[in-house]
């Protein structure tokens, strides 16, 4: 009897046993993308930049865990172009999400300090966008095509959104996700909402976005002021010496004729003769006068263009720092 009893114990264990093995699988299965995940984020050891890349933009929460299951890596060799193919040339790619993994150009110029965390960002979103169900993905498209409504008469933007349509077609919310989500301040309470899941405080992404792009606004802000100065001073140069050319050329025949009739009884009196003389001085003095004033004005222009070839110089600078095309020549 005894026997018995401990048989059907026995069978009742292996029964439960079963019974969770069968729902744990079925869990696994459900959730296979998050085992998944959950697995990468428990292999992946990221470093000190990583994380404070992850930091410093605010990624927090689920945005943490689909950063780090992301595996991000931090590159300025030909391994970072390999992994983020590239349609156009015509734009800088900073970061890419391939094959389940995160790529970002590490752009070192201290000029451009927050772009590579705007990139870390950016691209776990995403991540993100990807593990939605088709109707979370359809719910959530609608708030985003909704805040573009707001942002489409900024021309720059739109144009961007161009470059994605051509270069990434069908993938125009998937981009407009990570692009409001990082650079735009003032979103929809339910879209803000939504980008909670992925963000302790998600200004701070938005602010290090505004922090670099204002250093490529404020040098082609003033590489237009320049050309415009440049431009004026130019046709005003090329006036004045016209003016000053022909009233030099009329201005000698005038004193040849006035010194011929000097010479040879010209005037009647001497008080016509000072009269006329000191005419054609005062046309001299002001001529004089107007050579100083294209001689200053050619010193401008030359300064001013110094300044712009130095902005010019500048802005080749920073968007060469961002040129993942340019990659380092391999060491030996």
């Amino acid at each position: 009897m005894p026997r018995q009893k401990f048989n059907k114990l026995g069978i009742i264990s292996s029964i439960f046993v079963c019974l969770i093995l069968i729902v744990v699988s079925l869990l696994i299965v459900i959730n296979k993308q998050y085992v998944i995940d959950q697995i990468s984020v428990w292999r992946y050891s990221p470093t000190i930049e990583i994380n404070s890349l992850a930091e410093r933009s605010g990624i927090d929460g689920y945005g943490k865990f689909l950063y780090l299951a992301s595996q991000p890596s931090l590159d300025a060799t030909q391994n970072f172009n390999d992994a983020c193919d590239r349609v156009e040339n015509i734009t800088s790619i900073l970061g890419c999400y391939s094959d389940y993994k995160i790529y970002i150009y590490d752009v070192t110029d201290v000029q451009l300090d927050g772009v590579r965390e705007v990139t870390a960002a950016h691209e776990m979103l995403h991540a993100a966008y990807a593990r939605m169900s088709i109707e979370e993905q359809a719910d959530l498209n609608l708030l985003l095509e909704a805040e573009y409504g707001k942002l489409e008469a900024n021309n720059e933007f739109s144009d961007r959104m161009a470059f994605y349509a051509r270069t990434e077609p069908g993938q125009r919310d998937n981009e407009l996700h990570s692009v409001i989500g990082t650079e735009v301040s003032n979103i929809d309470p339910e879209l803000e909402a939504h980008y909670d899941k992925y963000f302790s405080d998600r200004q701070k992404v938005v602010a290090l976005g505004a922090k670099y792009s204002s250093v490529f606004q404020k040098l082609e802000d003033r590489a237009n002021e320049l050309t415009a100065q440049l431009n004026a001073l130019a046709l005003s140069i090329s006036n004045d010496s016209s003016e000053y050319d022909t009233d030099i050329n009329t201005l000698n025949s005038d004193i040849l004729s006035f010194n011929f009739r000097a010479n040879n009884g010209g005037f009647s009196t001497m008080s016509q003769f000072y009269y006329e003389r000191s005419v054609l001085y005062n046309r001299v003095t002001n001529l004089d006068a107007m050579r100083v004033g294209i001689v200053d004005d050619i010193s401008r222009y030359n300064a001013i263009l110094d300044e712009y070839n130095s902005n010019t110089s500048q802005l080749k600078k920073l968007y060469s720092s961002i040129d993942s095309t340019l990659a380092p020549v391999p060491s030996v």
